[in-house]
């Protein structure tokens, strides 16, 4: 059994739910009487938004890279982010860990060519929607991404960072989101919208959509969970 270690606190929400469905995830595919033994290294969001704002993504690589170092000295084999945002400088990250990082970008747009989905939204952090780290490999799969409108952007961004990150999720920011998805859908066509902030499935927790939802957190998850627990 692979031993996992998370980068987590990017942001606190969403660790808890990470941890939380790979523990029971884990419980539930090898048996009643297992958990899966995990590390979690805490980092600080606002750190890491503050470096990306700066664009100082030398400073950032090295910020994650300590704690990656920390999760392998406590003997992680494989290794997770528990955020989209640091994903800009996943690459860097990569090379410089002597053990594998499972990428929720590439998990995702795996997901996507499963569902032969063609055209997606993307919502996130201000540089999740304005940077090409996430859309990359979907483009260079052959699926268009769409992105909100600069004002919608503004207001996605402010929403994360001034709410969702302190863990505050109020039915007024809810109805906004929607409102974004469904010009989205209207306007420019998208046929899916990924959610591509792990505190964004805690704003829409029980939200019927009226097209299809890609959690990036529930398919990080899940490829994490076939990796810890494949016992061969």
């Amino acid at each position: 059994m692979k031993k996992l270690g998370l980068i987590g606190g990017i942001g606190p929400e969403s660790t808890l739910l990470y941890y939380k469905k790979l523990v029971y995830g884990a419980n539930n595919r090898i048996g009643s009487q297992f958990y899966p033994n995990l590390t979690v290294e805490s980092l600080n969001v606002f750190d890491i938004l503050r470096l990306c704002e700066d664009k100082d993504y030398t400073k950032l690589t090295t910020y994650l890279m300590h704690g990656v170092n920390n999760l392998i000295a406590a003997g992680a084999d494989v290794i997770a982010l528990t955020g989209n945002t640091p994903h800009i400088v996943f690459d860097d990250l990569q090379k410089q860990s002597d053990v594998p990082l499972i990428s929720i970008v590439e998990a995702t747009c795996d997901e996507v060519k499963r569902q032969n989905i063609t055209k997606v939204g993307l919502l996130g952090t201000r540089f999740t929607m304005e940077a090409d780290f996430f859309k990359k490999p979907l483009i260079a799969n052959g699926m268009s991404v769409i992105t909100p409108q600069p004002k919608e952007i503004d207001y996605i961004a402010n929403k994360i960072d001034s709410e969702l990150e302190k863990g505050i999720f109020s039915q007024n920011t809810l109805s906004e989101f929607i409102s974004i998805i469904s010009r989205m859908r209207d306007s420019d066509g998208i046929k899916a919208i990924i959610l591509g902030c792990t505190e964004l499935p805690l704003l829409f927790k029980n939200t019927e959509f009226t097209i299809k939802s890609l959690d990036t957190m529930e398919i990080h998850i899940n490829a994490l969970l076939n990796i810890i627990c494949d016992q061969n």
